[in-house]
């Protein structure tokens, strides 16, 4: 692996570099694997998940986050599928620890993931605030936003919005977000040890410009923070123009105070400026760099006002909501024939997001109602909304990676009508059991392509 000699000559000066042990790890071709598991659906204390049933170690800075020995095939573990575990990087999830020593996780607030695409960050902050707390998990680039709300459908959660919208729509909401979480788009340096593209990429003109879009995106998103709130900024960048340089001028040019973060020596995290680094040859995990601020200028808080309120469901259209949903707490909306299910102590605060951002997803899509029945959607399957009563289909592994495949199940002596699927235990999604076949409703873009 030839790194940029340009890049390393930039880094001699950085706090924590060393070249030799640098460029050592790169040419070991080491790869680190981690994950992180989903409350909602497994125990750290008794891991459902399969794949932590094997060796495995906890990620210091993360409850959730465990390395593995060997990276697995996830595309052929169904549990994966099911929204077990979300495969991340370890460093990233450092995020944990700003969030949970900067704030009072159990209160209620509004958090904005601003850059969230894939989706590992938006995850990890909804497993970790309260359930009645909001999440906007927002993704400029339109072609990024499906696989976000796929990754957010397949969490189980309701009590997130996904939108597209640029950073600069969000400072007519003043004041609206407690939190909000940047981990912006940069050269990309931090990820040379896993994606050879990064370093062919990488120029030291694309770091200046990288630079530049930082301090664009954050002065843009910064109205919408309220007084006293958190902003927390990360790049996997090593580069100081994207790094300290964007702290200093954050310091400078907004009424802001850096958040200092306790950590423990034995982590090997380097304080730097005003922020963390995370040097692959001293941590088990990729480049990152993290810094976490408090707003101490006053913020005109905007005044949630609903133009157009959405239509709710009938008490009828209710009656059959209700043998598929455990609706205690849930608001039931409609758009055209579509049901979502959105928290009742939310539900102004989605109305009012709703006004004024492009949203792709919301709360739970519950399903089509189509000539007084409910036509249920893939996300009711992965949320832990649906009630007890209704059929489940338990597979085995090879079944299991079938019907993930979409293919044709045969129907046996099965119960007639809507089933769930599941495996070890959890859901997998929808099938329809007719006399001579079964319908299998696992969405098509997300079936497994390939034969293992």
């Amino acid at each position: 692996m030839q790194l940029p000699v340009q890049l390393l000559t930039a880094l001699e000066t950085t706090k924590g570099f060393d070249r030799k042990s640098f460029e050592a790890v790169h040419a070991s071709n080491e790869q680190v694997t981690s994950i992180r598991i989903n409350p909602l659906k497994a125990s750290t204390t008794s891991p459902n998940p399969q794949i932590l049933k094997s060796p495995n170690h906890p990620v210091p800075w993360s409850q959730y986050g465990f390395y593995l020995e060997t990276r697995p095939s996830f595309t052929f573990d169904p549990l994966f599928h099911a929204g077990c575990y979300y495969v991340q990087e370890a460093s990233s999830m450092f995020l944990e620890q700003a969030l949970k020593q900067t704030l009072d996780l159990s209160q209620s607030l509004k958090v904005l993931d601003l850059c969230a695409a894939p989706g590992g960050k938006s995850t990890h902050i909804q497993s970790l605030i309260s359930k009645d707390s909001l999440l906007v998990s927002n993704e400029v680039i339109r072609s990024r936003t499906n696989i976000l709300k796929d990754n957010i459908i397949k969490w189980g959660c309701d009590n997130v919005m996904v939108t597209h919208n640029d950073p600069a729509d969000f400072a007519k909401m003043s004041g609206y977000f407690d939190v909000i979480v940047i981990d912006a788009p940069c050269s990309g340096s931090g990820l040379f040890r896993r994606d050879q593209a990064a370093i062919e990429e990488w120029s030291l003109a694309n770091v200046q410009l990288c630079s530049q879009r930082q301090q664009r995106i954050l002065a843009d998103v910064w109205p919408a923070l309220k007084e006293n709130g958190i902003l927390i900024y990360s790049t996997c960048s090593y580069s100081k123009e994207e790094d300290e340089e964007i702290v200093n001028w954050l310091l400078q040019d907004l009424s802001i105070v850096n958040c200092p973060l306790p950590i423990d020596a034995s982590w090997g995290i380097v304080e730097s400026g005003g922020g963390y680094r995370f040097w692959p040859d001293k941590v088990k995990g990729e480049g990152l760099f993290l810094a976490c601020f408090r707003k101490t200028g006053e913020e005109r808080t905007t005044a949630i006002k609903i133009k157009n309120k959405p239509e709710q469901a009938t008490q009828s259209e209710s009656v059959i909501i209700d043998k598929w949903v455990k609706s205690e707490g849930l608001r039931f909306i409609k758009h055209k024939q579509t049901v979502y299910g959105w928290p009742e102590k939310l539900a102004d605060d989605f109305s009012f997001l709703l006004n004024q951002l492009r949203v792709a997803y919301s709360g739970t899509i519950i399903g089509e109602l189509l000539r007084d029945k409910l036509v249920p959607d893939h996300s009711l399957a992965m949320s832990t909304k649906i009630t007890d009563n209704i059929q489940r289909i338990a597979l085995d592994y090879d079944r299991a990676i079938q019907y993930l495949q979409r293919k044709e199940l045969l129907p046996g002596n099965m119960t007639k009508g809507w089933q769930l699927v599941t495996y070890e235990g959890q859901i997998l999604g929808w099938v329809n059991v007719l006399s001579n076949r079964i319908n299998n409703y696992y969405p098509k873009e997300l079936r497994i392509l390939k034969d293992k």
